[in-house]
């Protein structure tokens, strides 16, 4: 299973910036998705999730709000809006993959099993 993250680049405070993850797996609709990012110098944190219908979405409290998760099953792709991006969002934003289909600890690095190469988001303000 590989993840590729892409959308990332500079944009200022206060606007907005999509990101997208394509998975390479025939079975992409069953697996559950997260988003997490790791800004210079810290850890790496969650920041949303989705499960494998769409039927759950997951958010910390630093994103409610403004950033959105979705997926396109058929498209085998995960994305993640972020509007209303603030400095602090600056990192290295990550795609993951979660075997099972409804993440029950969804904001734990352990219950996801692949991930991506990350795609770099730096917020000017």
């Amino acid at each position: 299973v590989q993840l590729q993250a892409s959308g990332g680049g500079l944009v200022q405070a206060g606007g907005s910036l999509r990101l997208s993850c394509r998975v390479s797996t025939r079975t992409f609709s069953s697996y559950a998705m997260g988003w997490f990012r790791q800004a210079p110098g810290k850890e790496r944190e969650f920041v949303a999730a989705i499960s494998w219908n769409s039927s759950s979405t997951y958010y910390a409290d630093s994103v409610k709000g403004r950033f959105t998760v979705s997926r396109d099953n058929a498209r085998n792709t995960v994305n993640l809006q972020m509007n209303s991006v603030k400095p602090e969002g600056t990192a290295v934003y990550y795609c993951a993959g979660s075997y099972y289909p409804i993440p029950t600890r969804y904001a734990y690095e352990g219950e996801y099993s692949y991930w991506g190469q990350g795609t770099l988001v730096t917020v000017s303000s």
